[in-house]
């Protein structure tokens, strides 16, 4: 798995190339962790999923625990870029009840 980030402004936009499973989950909430630490004023992490096309329970629960960081400061978290079968793995996990999908970065940003 690929992830990069990209700060733009108080938006964290983090893109991912690959599976996001028991075995790549940790990489993932240790590259997020360490950014919103670095930068405090992150309200709004948008995940660009347009290279992901599998998430189990351990990829679901990371970025369950990481929308629980961000919206303890009032900040949200939405996903780009979805495929139709991530989009149900997300509408079956009950993700969509706290967070967004837009089709595009430029969607996510005029709506943070």
């Amino acid at each position: 798995m690929i992830i990069e980030t990209e700060r733009i402004g108080s938006n964290l936009v983090v893109t991912i190339d690959g599976e996001l499973d028991l075995e790549t989950s940790p990489e993932f909430r240790k590259v997020i962790e360490e950014k919103l630490d670095t930068y405090q004023t992150i309200r709004h992490v948008i995940l660009d999923l347009k290279k992901v096309h599998f998430i189990d329970s351990s990829g679901l629960g990371v970025i369950l625990g990481r929308f629980k960081r961000i919206s303890q400061d009032g900040g949200k978290m939405s996903a780009v870029n979805v495929s139709d079968q991530v989009k149900r793995i997300f509408e079956l996990s009950g993700l969509l009840k706290i967070m967004n999908i837009y089709p595009d970065r430029k969607d996510a940003l005029e709506n943070c």
